[in-house]
């Protein structure tokens, strides 16, 4: 072999008895704690850098605002060590049983603005950008409209805070099925609420499970609201699970973001089709299926 050759060589493939490095996913999907537990353990750290040797380039993590300031640090560190992109976590505090910012009340605003306030230090942390915000569930003794009215300013409040930080907050909508009464469940609607935020740290989440469950039509729906959209999440339908699970032909769905230019991250937000180590591995392998090619 000539030396130019051997030389090539050597930089692809691993040294004895170094483990090989799996190629990374050309999309940018974000796991999250718990998803390779079975093979990577209880530490989180380790879990993040089991992703990373997967492949994986992003990371998600519901509750991270939750997680001590030296937790947050000690996380942040090692996704920037690792090359990990942090996702969003979630900015308030939602209370599923009784209605907070669709009723205009001061308490509930306070609370939220301190909430979003308390986000910016937890982003800083941890190297978060996107952040999610879901406004709760409906007051049923209040009009859509003047509802509607009260979301927009608190959020508007929240995107003052954020804006000057480059933090982007995203709202959910989340379907009828699994979580009834709440406020925000179409991406339409959420469209029209950022439209009138009229705020660059003001966006969507497209979670795809909950949309094919509340209103399907997925391309054209992103197509529409495209100019709002900042994150994706994914999970297959019915089930919740990995996609090629259910009904969700991910494969094109994935094809036809990437062709209107998306980088971004998409969140891995479901939960294993199969238990133990088979079932993470064939959760890998499925994400390696609908990739880009």
């Amino acid at each position: 072999m000539r030396a130019g050759a051997a030389l090539a060589a050597s930089s692809v493939l691993p040294a004895f008895g170094e483990k090989p490095m799996n190629p990374k996913f050309k999309m940018k999907f974000g796991p999250h704690f718990g998803m390779f537990q079975n093979h990577a353990g209880n530490d989180l750290v380790d879990q993040l850098k089991f992703a990373a040797d997967e492949g994986f380039s992003a990371w998600e993590d519901n509750g991270m605002r939750g997680r001590s300031p030296q937790d947050q640090e000690k996380l942040g560190k090692a996704m920037r060590d690792l090359g990990i992109t942090m996702g969003v976590f979630v900015v308030n505090d939602i209370d599923w049983s009784k209605p907070t910012l669709t009723t205009g009340g001061k308490e509930h605003l306070d609370r939220f603005i301190q909430n979003c306030k308390d986000s910016v230090e937890v982003a800083k942390r941890v190297g978060a950008k996107w952040m999610t915000v879901v406004p709760g569930v409906i007051e049923p003794r209040l009009e859509p409209g003047y509802q509607t009215a009260n979301v927009i300013e608190a959020l508007r409040q929240g995107a003052d805070i954020f804006e000057p930080h480059g933090l982007v907050m995203v709202l959910e909508p989340l379907n009828y099925r699994d979580h009834p009464n709440l406020f925000l469940n179409k991406v339409a609607q959420a469209f029209m609420i950022c439209r009138a935020v009229d705020s660059p740290s003001c966006k969507i989440l497209d979670d795809l499970y909950h949309q094919q469950i509340h209103e399907g039509n997925l391309i054209p729906n992103m197509d529409a609201a495209w100019s709002e959209i900042a994150y994706f999440q994914i999970g297959d339908n019915p089930g919740r699970r990995e996609p090629t699970t259910g009904e969700i032909n991910y494969k094109n769905v994935f094809k036809h973001i990437a062709s209107k230019g998306f980088t971004g991250v998409m969140g891995m937000e479901h939960g294993n089709a199969k238990p133990g180590k088979e079932g993470e591995r064939a959760l890998i392998e499925a994400y390696r299926s609908v990739d880009l090619t």
